[in-house]
C-alpha cells in the first residue's frame, strides 16, 4: 500500500501554504468577476494587483512563520492547529486591510485588494489550508492501517461517552476497527444517526451481531441500567463476542480518554445490580463529628466501611486490626488518596480484653462497626478453638466494653452462614449474634446485626481464586456442580451496613436483598469466557467434592424467622426467636473450653447453644443427634 513519508520538510509545508494562499486569492478574484471577466477588466485589475502581490506573499510568509503553523505535524492535525491557522489567516487579512488604507491615503489612491476579495480570500484560504491538512491526515491514517482483518465493533451507549469513544477509536491509527453502529436503550433514538453512524435499539443486538459479523461490543454508558447491561453481556457471552468497557470519566488521565484505557468486562459487571440509594441525611446526622471504631479495618469489608464512613465527616476513625502488613498498605492508601479523614491506626487483637479496654478508654468511641472475624469455613472446621476465640470471645469482649464505656451503637457484621449453620465458622458467628442481641437491653448501647452473603472480590473469595487459576492455566476447581451462592459487591455491602446500622434502634438483625443466587460452576464458565478462553480446549473445570462444613446453598433466614420490610427496599428486618437466657452462661462456658483444646467438646457445646447447627460433610457429624 502507498505509504506517506513520516516527516515532511518544513519548507515544503511553507511553500504549500503559500501556494494555497495564491489559489485562494485567484479564486476570490474569479468570484468577484462572476467568472466572466474580459481582457480589459483583467488588465485593469492586474495593474493594481501587480504592485501589491509581493507584499501579499511577504505578509503571508511572515505571519505564518510567526504563528508557527508550519511546525505542526500535518498527519496529526488537531483543533489546536486549526485554531492557529484561523488566527494566522485572519491576521493576514487584517494587515492587508490596514496596508490598503495606507496605500489609498498616502500613495496612489488604490487599495491593496477590494473588500469583497479580502473576505472571499480569507474564507477560501482558511478552508483550503485546513482541508489540505485533513486530506493528508486521512491519507496517512489509511496508509498505516493494518492489513489484518478489520474488527467489527458496536458501541453500547449513544450519549456523550459513546461519542467520545467513537472519536477516540477513529483517531487511534493502531486500531483496525470498523464501527458498525451504536446500540442504545432509548427507543426514540432507534433509526437515527450520530456523526454518520447508525443508532439501533439494544433489542436488535443479537441480529446485528449475526448479520454484521460483530466481533466486539464496547460498553460506553457511564451509569447503565444494570439489568440492561447484564442482558447485553449475556447476549455477547452466548454469541462469543468480545466485550470491553469504557472506564469512569474520573479515571481518565488529565480528563482525556485513551483507547488504552478500554478494559475487559469483569465478572462483577455480570453480578452487579442497580446502584443503592442511601438516606444520606440520616447517615450524616448519625456519623458526623463522631468517633468511630472499625474492627478488622484492614480487611475487605472493614476497609470498605472506612472508605464509606469517610464521606460523612466523622471526628475520628479508629482503624483496628491485628494484621500488620495489610494495615500498613491500607494506611498508605488512605494517606495518598487525599481523603479528608482524621484516622488513627491501632494494631491489636480483639481477643485481648485488656488491650481492648485500654483502646476504649483512650479513644471513647461513639460507634463500633465490628468486621473482625475468622471467615474461612474449611480452616475453622479444622480449628474450632480459634473460631471460638476470635468470633465469639472477641465479639463478647467488644460487646461488654461497649456497654462499659457507653458506646452509642454497636453494629455487628455477620454472615448468611450463621443461618442454620452446617459448619463451625457459621455457628461461631450465630453465637456472636446471640450474645450481641442479648446485650441490647443491658445498657444504653444499641446493638444491631447485619447479615449478608458472599462479597465479590473480598479476600479469599471465590472470584480471586478463579482468576488466579485461570492465569495459571487451570484447572478451575469447583467443589460441586450444584453449589449456589449469593453475591454482593464490597461497596454495596458496606453501603447497606451503614444504612442498616444507622436505621437500627437496637436488637434487630437486618438481612440484605442479595438478588438471585448464582451457580458457582456457571460463574466459572463465564469467567473463562470473559478471559477469552474456551472451556475444554484452553482450560478445564475440575469438581473436587464438598469441603468439610460446606453447604450446597446458603440462606439468609432460618425457618423460624421471617422478615419485616423497612423503608429501604434492599434491607429487611428479620423477626427472630428470643433465645434462652441460659445461653449466655453457656457461651461463657464455651469460651472456657478453649483452655482444654478439645475440639469435640468445643463443637458439642456450640451445638448445644445453637440447636440448628447440624454438621455437613464433617468429622463433627458424629456429635449430631440422630
Amino acid at each position: 500500500m502507498f505509504r506517506l513519508k513520516a516527516n515532511t520538510p518544513r519548507w515544503v509545508i511553507i511553500l504549500m501554504d503559500l501556494f494555497l494562499s495564491f489559489i485562494a486569492l485567484a479564486f476570490a478574484y474569479l468570484i468577484r468577476f462572476d467568472l466572466k471577466a474580459d481582457k480589459a477588466l483583467i488588465e485593469k485589475e492586474w495593474e493594481v494587483l501587480s504592485k501589491s502581490i509581493l507584499l501579499y506573499f511577504l505578509i503571508k510568509m511572515l505571519v505564518f512563520y510567526f504563528f508557527k503553523i508550519h511546525k505542526g505535524l500535518v498527519r496529526y492535525t488537531s483543533t489546536e492547529d486549526i485554531r492557529r491557522i484561523f488566527i494566522a489567516v485572519a491576521t493576514s487579512s487584517v494587515l492587508y486591510f490596514i496596508f490598503g488604507i495606507i496605500r489609498f491615503n498616502y500613495f496612489d489612491g488604490s487599495y491593496l485588494f477590494p473588500t469583497s476579495v479580502l473576505i472571499m480570500e480569507f474564507l477560501a484560504c482558511f478552508f483550503l489550508m485546513v482541508g489540505s491538512r485533513f486530506i493528508v491526515k486521512l491519507l496517512y491514517l489509511e496508509s498505516i492501517k493494518s492489513t489484518e482483518d478489520v474488527e467489527q465493533i458496536l458501541i453500547y451507549g449513544a450519549g456523550i461517552s459513546g461519542l467520545i469513544t467513537k472519536r477516540t477509536i477513529e483517531k487511534d491509527a493502531r486500531l483496525n476497527y470498523k464501527i458498525i453502529g451504536f446500540i442504545d436503550d432509548n427507543k426514540k433514538m432507534d433509526g437515527t444517526r450520530l456523526e454518520g453512524i447508525g443508532i439501533y435499539h439494544s433489542s436488535k443486538l443479537e441480529s446485528l451481531i449475526k448479520e454484521e459479523g460483530v466481533t466486539t461490543v464496547i460498553i460506553a454508558i457511564q451509569k447503565p441500567n444494570e439489568n440492561n447491561r447484564k442482558a447485553i453481556v449475556e447476549t455477547c457471552l452466548a454469541l462469543n463476542v468480545k466485550m470491553q468497557k469504557v472506564p469512569s470519566a474520573k479515571s481518565w488521565i488529565n480528563g482525556e480518554f485513551s483507547t488504552k484505557q478500554i478494559a475487559k468486562i469483569n465478572i462483577e459487571d455480570l453480578l452487579g445490580r442497580k446502584p443503592i440509594v442511601l438516606d444520606e441525611q440520616k447517615i450524616a446526622a448519625e456519623l458526623n463529628n463522631k468517633i468511630i471504631l472499625v474492627t478488622g479495618a484492614a480487611g475487605s469489608i472493614g476497609s470498605g466501611m472506612v472508605r464509606q464512613i469517610a464521606n460523612y465527616h466523622p471526628k475520628k476513625v479508629i482503624l483496628l486490626d491485628q494484621a500488620e502488613s495489610p494495615m500498613y498498605d491500607f494506611q498508605h492508601e488512605l494517606l495518598s488518596s487525599g481523603l479528608d479523614l482524621n484516622f488513627e491506626v491501632v494494631i491489636g487483637d480483639i481477643r485481648s480484653f485488656e488491650r481492648m479496654d485500654r483502646l476504649f478508654d483512650c479513644f471513647k468511641p461513639d460507634y463500633v462497626f465490628h468486621a473482625a472475624a475468622y471467615k474461612h469455613v474449611p480452616l475453622m472446621e479444622s480449628n474450632p478453638s480459634e473460631a471460638v476465640l476470635t468470633n465469639v470471645k472477641g465479639t463478647k469482649n467488644l460487646v461488654d466494653l461497649s456497654l462499659k464505656h457507653g458506646v452509642q451503637k454497636f453494629v455487628m457484621i455477620s454472615t448468611d452462614k450463621a443461618v442454620n449453620p452446617t459448619n463451625v465458622m457459621g455457628a461461631s458467628k450465630r453465637i456472636a449474634e446471640i450474645y450481641a442481641q442479648a446485650a441490647n437491653e443491658q445498657g444504653k448501647t444499641k446493638f444491631v446485626t447485619t447479615r449478608f452473603g458472599n462479597v465479590l472480590g473480598s479476600n479469599g473469595s471465590v472470584i480471586p481464586l478463579f482468576q488466579r487459576q485461570i492465569e495459571q492455566g487451570g484447572p478451575i476447581t469447583v467443589t460441586d456442580e450444584r453449589v449456589t451462592r449469593f453475591f454482593m459487591t464490597i461497596p454495596e455491602a458496606c453501603q447497606l451496613v451503614l444504612e442498616a446500622g444507622t436505621m437500627g434502634e437496637g436488637g434487630e438483625i437486618f438481612v440484605f436483598d442479595m438478588g438471585e443466587s448464582v451457580k458457582i460452576i456457571d460463574l466459572a464458565k463465564k469467567m473463562i469466557q470473559l478471559s477469552g478462553l474456551e472451556l475444554g480446549k484452553d482450560i478445564e473445570i475440575k469438581v473436587t467434592g464438598l469441603r468439610p462444613g460446606e453447604k450446597l446453598y446458603e440462606e439468609l433466614l432460618a425457618e423460624e424467622e421471617n422478615t419485616i420490610p423497612t423503608h429501604h427496599p434492599q434491607i429487611l428486618k428479620a423477626k427472630i426467636r428470643h433465645e434462652d437466657e441460659t445461653q449466655i452462661t453457656e457461651i461463657e462456658n464455651l469460651i472456657q473450653l478453649f483452655e482444654r483444646q478439645q475440639n469435640d467438646q468445643i463443637v458439642g457445646k456450640m451445638k448445644q447453644i445453637v440447636p440448628e447447627f447440624i454438621s455437613n460433610n464433617s468429622d463433627f457429624e458424629k456429635l449430631d443427634k440422630k
